[in-house]
């Protein structure tokens, strides 16, 4: 089962990041008609979006190739959402149009984010330190 679970958290973070790509990018580029279906959506959300996605593509690569730069791709991707969290209550602040259905799908997408980066730390980082400890001790 250890070695089947970065295979699994990558293929989940592979679909998460397969979807918030399509869907960001037809927002972006309005594919599909999505942009009018989404109604009074923020840029700035959805571009942090875009770019998280991208972001997740090649953390999930970093699970399956074990790699430690996968929990910085991660942290680096919760930076962006935080940043445009901020963003958008400033927007909201400011008397700007937005969705209410936004601040829970930020909400939402920063707490994934957070469970990927625990779970990039415990497969990937701690054991990678519990191995180096135990070769500096003769174990």
């Amino acid at each position: 089962m250890k070695k089947r679970l970065p295979y699994l958290i990558a293929v989940a973070l592979t679909i998460f990041g397969l979807l918030t790509l399509f869907l960001s990018s037809s927002v972006i580029f309005d594919l599909f008609g999505v942009r009018e279906k989404e109604g009074n959506y923020v840029l700035i959300v959805v571009w942090a979006n875009f770019i998280s996605s991208i972001l997740y593509l090649f953390a999930a690569h970093g699970f399956i190739k074990n790699s430690k730069w996968t929990a910085k791709f991660m942290v680096a991707s919760l930076v962006i959402l935080i940043a445009a969290f901020i963003g958008l209550l400033i927007h909201i602040n400011q008397g700007g149009i937005y969705e209410t259905k936004t601040i829970g799908a930020m909400g939402f997408r920063i707490l994934i984010t957070i469970v990927f980066i625990i779970l990039a730390y415990f497969t990937i980082c701690r054991p990678r330190k519990n191995a180096q400890k135990n070769m500096t001790q003769g174990n």
